[in-house]
């Protein structure tokens, strides 16, 4: 899959298992880009260009939703697509992410096959 992917998460472990499942779903190692937060995340959005954001929503410094908000507000950013792969449980919250025009989500703990399909089918491969 020819994709660029941010995973951004505050959780160097989970990060390396969604990194995992990525390369399963057959995106090339090395488009596979990392941040520990919402800041990081826009940092490395700076220089790198990205196909699809896999997005915590609780981390420090700058949390899930206060990057998609930054994310939806740069012209040049507003079409990246977005899945949450996240603990939140508040409906009120996934509400308001999701009116941001959020591709899917996925609740953790997860099954890799569920974000594995998650990501094919929002880059529109067939698996």
């Amino acid at each position: 899959m020819h994709c660029n992917v941010l995973i951004v998460d505050d959780s160097p472990i989970l990060r390396a298992a969604i990194k995992k499942v990525v390369k399963l779903a057959g995106v090339d190692e090395n488009r596979i880009h990392e941040a520990g937060n919402g800041q990081e995340a826009l940092d490395i959005l700076e220089t790198v260009w990205v196909d699809l954001v896999l997005l915590d929503l609780n981390m420090p410094v700058m949390d899930g939703e206060q990057f998609a908000i930054e994310l939806r507000k740069r012209e040049e950013l507003r079409d990246v697509r977005v899945v949450i792969v996240s603990t939140e449980t508040n409906r009120e919250r996934l509400d308001r992410i999701t009116a941001l025009g959020i591709s899917d989500s996925l609740r953790k703990p997860f099954e890799p096959e569920d974000l594995c399909r998650i990501i094919t089918d929002t880059m529109g491969v067939s698996s």
